[in-house]
């Protein structure tokens, strides 16, 4: 499982948050979303940590705690939805199965 941290800095790198979870257990891995056109950090994250009890105590510690200017919101990550395909038509464009059409 993974830890969602919210509303960051800008500013923020990954050795930063690294540094902040480690006080609450082992950081395993910080993922820092970029945005692809600025190469920006975009204002969240991603952290996992060796075990739930570590997880728990950083997600009870940091949940709206003031860090960089900003009241942090840090909670257990969902599951990544699946999209699906453009308007979850699968079948290509109109859907429709062209049954009777030239019927007069």
């Amino acid at each position: 499982m993974s830890i969602y941290v919210g509303n960051l800095s800008y500013d923020v790198t990954q050795e930063d948050l690294s540094g902040i979870f480690a006080e609450y257990g082992t950081v395993k891995r910080v993922q820092v979303p970029t945005d692809r056109e600025t190469g920006r950090p975009r204002g969240f994250a991603f952290v996992e940590m060796g075990t739930e009890a570590e997880e728990t105590a950083a997600i009870e510690a940091l949940d709206g705690a003031e860090w960089m200017g900003r009241d942090l919101k840090v909670n257990k990550a969902k599951p990544k939805e699946d999209r699906g395909s453009f308007g979850g038509n699968r079948g290509g464009y109109g859907g429709g199965g062209g049954g009777g059409r030239n019927r007069y």
